[in-house]
């Protein structure tokens, strides 16, 4: 295939979900659809938090701000995709292919770290609980927030600075919904272990160290919880990580497995489901675990109900 110089490559290719015109008044009801239940539902969890004073506690402080990041990762690939499905185009220039993937990246990494930060959050107040207060102080709260923030800005500027090298790409078609930053390093015209190299480096720092993070906390969680002697306390401690450990294997499994997958072995329709999962299904169905899993969240929801009502 001819190269093509990245000063004439003013545009990108999104081959999307399915060519079937039949499919696509479907594709649009049914991702509309997911699309406000994630804004939605999150704004809904926000809303519920901000308003009960009871809530306010370092655990619903960081689950507000995956809320919000849920809501930021969502809108940074559904609404392109629908727009493209309504009018039938499916072109992305260079520009906003860059701006979609650093956005992409930013919240995509700011809801690995807030996973990371409630993994220790979880394992403070079941590990050491005398402690938690003055560990988990809200000066404490903010500044982990901000590391959260401040880390997932630097992960999405070094896969910008990274694109930004590459001088050709071997096509400019990526066989998905939205610029996947994995997909866009594979289509660069360079050495392909060079590549891998790259991949697996940012990849393991950005996203296996708050890996490595929370399955050490969740030792430790679960070595406390076993020495717990009555059969109530390890119920109750075990029901309060529940919602996390869910929300932490949809998000991680879909993910990572979609980031390093690609790197090996390239299949365009397994990379596009696990990317329909990890950046539609799991922000719309956070709301839901959290909400289900959790009595506080039921017990607010029903009081701001009552209040509205």
């Amino acid at each position: 295939m001819e190269l093509k110089n990245l000063t004439r490559v003013s545009e990108f290719f999104l081959l999307g979900l399915s060519d079937d015109l039949g499919l696509q008044p479907l594709l649009l009801g049914l991702f509309l659809s997911m699309y406000l239940v994630a804004v939605l539902g999150n704004m809904l969890i926000i809303l519920t938090v901000s308003s009960d004073s009871h809530l306010h506690t370092p655990m619903y402080f960081f689950l507000c701000n995956l809320s919000l990041a849920d809501i930021c990762f969502v809108s940074t690939t559904v609404p392109k995709m629908i727009v493209d499905i309504q009018t039938h185009s499916r072109v992305i220039s260079y520009g906003g292919c860059l701006t979609q993937m650093s956005f992409f990246i930013l919240f995509g990494c700011m809801d690995d770290m807030l996973l990371t930060v409630m993994a220790y959050d979880r394992f403070v107040a079941i590990c050491h609980p005398l402690h938690y207060s003055a560990t988990m102080n809200p000066h404490h709260c903010c500044f982990l927030v901000l590391v959260s923030f401040f880390s997932s800005l630097l992960d999405s500027q070094l896969h910008n600075l990274i694109v930004l090298q590459f001088t050709s790409f071997k096509d400019v078609k990526m066989s998905n919904f939205f610029c996947d930053p994995s997909q866009l390093l594979h289509l660069a015209c360079f050495d392909t272990i060079t590549k891998n190299i790259i991949m697996y480096f940012v990849g393991f720092i950005f996203g296996g160290v708050p890996v490595v993070g929370i399955v050490c906390s969740y030792y430790k969680i679960v070595s406390s919880i076993l020495r717990v002697p009555s059969v109530g306390g390890k119920y109750k401690a075990f029901s309060t990580c529940g919602s996390h450990l869910s929300v932490v294997c949809l998000f991680y499994v879909t993910g990572i497995g979609d980031y390093f997958g690609s790197a090996l072995l390239p299949s365009p329709s397994k990379d596009m489901v696990a990317s329909v999962m990890y950046t539609i299904v799991t922000p719309m169905l956070n709301p839901f675990i959290y909400s289900m899993r959790n009595r506080d969240i039921k017990s607010a929801l029903w009081r701001l109900y009552s209040r509205k009502t």
